[in-house]
């Protein structure tokens, strides 16, 4: 099963090898019908602490590695790699 990928800012780098990033999500309310904006804070692993306040960066499940971090920041070249690792899949499976 593939690992979900999410984008956001980051809201705080105080911990070392810690980044928290929000993740905002929208959607339809089922009774009201508005459009309900709601958001999360996930701990990410960032292990060369090179992210700060406001940076927007993507990141991805991982195995735990503490008791809240869940997820891991990914680098642009490891972004990048699996965006083209991806639609070449996409393009053998039209083939």
């Amino acid at each position: 099963m593939p690992k979900r990928i999410l984008q956001g800012p980051v809201v705080s780098n105080k911990g070392d090898k810690t980044v928290v990033v929000r993740i905002d999500r929208s959607f339809k309310h089922p009774l009201l019908k508005k459009v309900v904006r709601r958001s999360k804070k996930y701990h990410a692993h960032d292990e060369s602490n090179q992210y700060n306040v406001g940076d927007t960066v993507l990141i991805r499940e991982c195995p735990p590695k503490s008791k809240l971090k869940r997820w891991e920041v990914v680098t642009a070249e490891e972004a990048a790699a699996a965006s083209e690792a991806r639609s070449e899949s996409e393009q053998a499976t039209v083939n």
